[in-house]
């Protein structure tokens, strides 16, 4: 029993790790390198034309990937990349993630609560040109967290 609970942590520890490492941005630029705002992720580091972004911090059924920046300025940033959704069909831990088009755009820069000096946008918009999830609309607008 007890060895049985021992392996379970284990691999849940191991799940969590694997999974929080897939969905983190391969070598994202400093803050430092970069002019106007950064955008904050799930763990409230500061990242500036990431390649990928997490967007459903609490279970990873959200995110994007293949991030191309077209620009990155003082008011507002735009990529093109593709969005993997999580159907959650017949329920989130059976599902199947599908990847979808997306072109995101960041702006509403703001002062950063961690750090005042630095910008950081506080809105993403996710537009899908082809297909998207059946529950989304062709517009998504959500704020990023402070």
């Amino acid at each position: 029993m007890t060895r049985t609970a021992a392996l379970l942590c284990a691999a849940l520890g191991l799940t969590a790790a694997v999974g929080t490492a897939s969905a983190a941005p391969t070598e994202p630029r400093s803050a430092r390198q970069a002019s106007g705002p950064v955008l904050v992720d799930c763990l409230w580091r500061s990242q500036v034309r990431p390649d990928a972004f997490l967007l459903a911090c609490g279970d990873g059924n959200s995110r994007l990937v293949s991030l191309k920046w077209d620009h990155w300025k003082a008011g507002s940033a735009k990529a093109t990349g593709v969005s993997v959704v999580n159907d959650c069909e017949p329920y989130c831990a059976a599902g199947t993630f599908r990847s979808y088009p997306v072109v995101v755009r960041l702006d509403e820069p703001r002062a950063w609560q961690k750090d005042p000096r630095t910008q950081r946008y506080g809105r993403i918009s996710l537009e899908y040109p082809g297909e998207r999830p059946e529950q989304f609309r062709r517009v998504m607008t959500y704020p990023l967290w402070d």
